[in-house]
């Protein structure tokens, strides 16, 4: 009984720590390619990234907001509900792979 005592306020506790306000938008593209911009000058600074992983993940990005220039070229400046899942999912993939090359413990060349 005490058990699911704690358990049960451990999580009220916790949920407000974790959730995300109901009135916050989601990112826009453009916020999460800034973010991943972000995270590639952070692992260039650190040392995290090799040249070439530094080099591969701009084209990446690159390639992901050329895709958005011409989905919203052909739809008079907007999103479709497709085409914004497929950019987010190109960006899933893309800050996954930031993620594993930060952390592969490979230096740059001195």
């Amino acid at each position: 009984m005490k058990f699911a005592v704690l358990v049960g306020l451990a999580v009220t506790i916790a949920t407000p720590v974790f959730a995300q306000a109901p009135n916050d938008p989601p990112m826009t593209i453009n916020q999460r390619l800034e973010n991943q911009h972000d995270r590639i000058q952070a692992g260039t600074k650190d040392d995290q990234l090799t040249k070439g992983e530094r080099t591969q993940l701009r084209a990446d990005d690159a390639a992901i907001r050329a895709q958005e220039r011409v989905y919203r070229q052909a739809n008079d400046g907007k999103l479709t509900p497709a085409e914004r899942r497929r950019l987010n999912r190109e960006l899933n993939q893309s800050s996954r792979q930031i993620y594993r090359d930060r952390h592969n413990n490979r230096k740059p060349k001195s």
